[in-house]
């Protein structure tokens, strides 16, 4: 079994770093190859990484509070570069103001998202979430192998 590759970045022009060194630390402990893109990543930039390491996961992170003018038309970009069943996950501070969780999660999975995260979600739920969407089981997957 091939070894799942996410690609990581913080979208815009975010240059908030430490929680992206920490998500490519847990994903990576987790078993994931991790392509970690570091601070202010163009969606060009994710897609471009995606295509090139063949990934199955696109993770954005935002905490300025603009994710939704940075992400949105990332699924369609994807859909035209063909990659368009690319599972595609965010989180972070994703708005400015004051808006309830699932409003800012209907945003965000109207614009394509598979899987949308509020602050303070702990990393070990977007592992459990990766997990069930690509459909690993546990004694498919062991941390850094292949089968």
């Amino acid at each position: 079994m091939k070894v799942p590759t996410l690609v990581l970045g913080v979208i815009g022009m975010d240059v908030h770093a430490v929680g992206n060194k920490i998500l490519e630390y847990v994903f990576t402990n987790a078993g994931f190859n991790v392509v970690n893109l570091g601070v202010m990543v163009s969606q060009e930039e994710f897609i471009s990484a995606a295509i090139e390491t063949a990934a199955d996961v696109i993770m954005v992170s935002s905490l300025y509070g603009h994710g939704v003018l940075d992400c949105r038309g990332l699924r369609s970009k994807c859909i035209e570069a063909g990659i368009g069943r690319i599972l595609l996950y965010v989180g972070g501070n994703l708005v400015v103001g004051k808006a309830s969780f699932p409003e800012v999660e209907k945003v965000f999975k109207e614009m394509g998202f598979d899987r949308v995260y509020p602050p303070g979600t702990s990393p070990e739920q977007a592992i459990v979430d990766l997990k069930k969407d690509l459909g690993l089981r546990g004694e498919d997957f062991h941390a850094g192998t292949e089968k």
